[in-house]
């Protein structure tokens, strides 16, 4: 059993928590937040020991890997931690918010055998998987275009806004991510438009966008269209069309079943969407871990690595030089 402690004990972190508890091959050592009730209420929750510092979870022999959920400015730091103590590695995006700060991280942790593993959940989706499974099998002929929706069910709290680091950052990274990983070629070329459509007000007062396009290309020429928004009134949308010379592959919404009502008034109505990603992404989570722990005790290769949380940055920072310049942007020009 792989003895894990989660760091930071907010609504991810106890989630993780959660299923690091009940996954078959691994066990929770603990958990640590700094804010030490959070700690010992998730502690409570599970039955497990609070540490009382992070020093702490990394000097322990009785813990094997660290799961970092804490807020965005610690994670490299915790990731240089870990891996100076001996300790695997499964970090939430980003991985820092600064694309410096990031290559000074992969300097520092360079050459290390340990895994170290990025949570880019969307990778472990059964239907984004399944899609991608299906492109590579040749079922779709030559991959031409990927068209990826991503748009939240509400605006997150202005406090929210204020330290998530911008929109390209936070929400679209995943996109970024997910790009990348249906296209199987890395994009050279940035487009971006965003805007803040849903509170206006609230986006000049932080300088903030709420509503996004992106346009990505490889080398080859195939293409990948991203669309964000932070409010969608139906639910969390979130879907995946991979289009080639032989058809096409649709990783659709879930919903909480498929009950379809038809009346005088109305058809095929039916339940909305999963409200949001705890629940949408459940499984994904759950395989997240279970691809980690086989990292740790098969050798196997993080199905997203560090260096997949460098790129995905990258992307997100080439976008926003599209958007304050207006124009196409080489990846080069970010990545050097």
């Amino acid at each position: 059993m792989l003895r894990m402690v989660v760091l930071g004990c907010g609504r991810i972190g106890q989630m993780h928590a959660a299923n690091v508890a009940r996954h078959p091959r691994a066990t929770l050592a603990g958990v640590y937040d700094l804010h030490q009730p959070s700690a010992d209420s998730v502690a409570a929750a599970q039955g497990v020991r609070a540490f009382a510092s992070a020093e702490d979870v990394f000097a322990s022999p009785d813990v094997d890997a660290v799961l970092i959920a804490t807020a965005t400015p610690t994670h490299a730091d915790y990731i240089e931690m870990a891996i100076a103590a001996g300790k695997a590695v499964l970090c939430e995006k980003p991985i820092d918010l600064n694309l410096n700060r990031v290559n000074a991280c992969a300097a520092k942790i360079k050459g290390t055998k340990l895994p170290i593993q990025l949570g880019f959940n969307r990778r472990y989706d059964p239907g984004h998987s399944a899609a991608r499974a299906a492109m590579l099998a040749g079922e779709i002929g030559d991959l031409h275009q990927v068209i990826i929706t991503s748009r939240d069910p509400g605006l997150p709290p202005k406090a929210y806004l204020e330290a998530a680091g911008g929109l390209f950052r936070d929400m679209t990274i995943h996109d970024f991510d997910l790009a990348r990983f249906m296209l199987v070629e890395e994009p050279i070329e940035v487009f971006a438009l965003a805007n803040a459509l849903i509170d206006p007000a609230l986006g000049q007062e932080l300088n903030e966008v709420d509503s996004a396009m992106f346009v990505l290309r490889t080398a080859s020429g195939k293409q990948c269209h991203i669309n964000n928004s932070r409010t969608a009134v139906y639910g969390y949308d979130q879907r995946v069309e991979l289009m080639g010379t032989k058809g096409m592959l649709l990783s659709d919404n879930r919903k909480p079943h498929e009950l379809r009502r038809y009346s005088a008034t109305t058809t095929e109505t039916s339940a909305p969407y999963q409200f949001f990603f705890l629940e949408r992404y459940l499984e994904a989570f759950m395989a997240e871990i279970d691809g980690f722990v086989d990292c740790v005790e098969k050798g196997a290769k993080p199905l997203a690595s560090f260096e997949d949380g460098r790129r995905a940055l990258i992307l997100a920072e080439a976008a926003y030089l599209s958007l304050r310049e207006r124009r196409l942007v080489k990846v080069s020009e970010v990545s050097g």
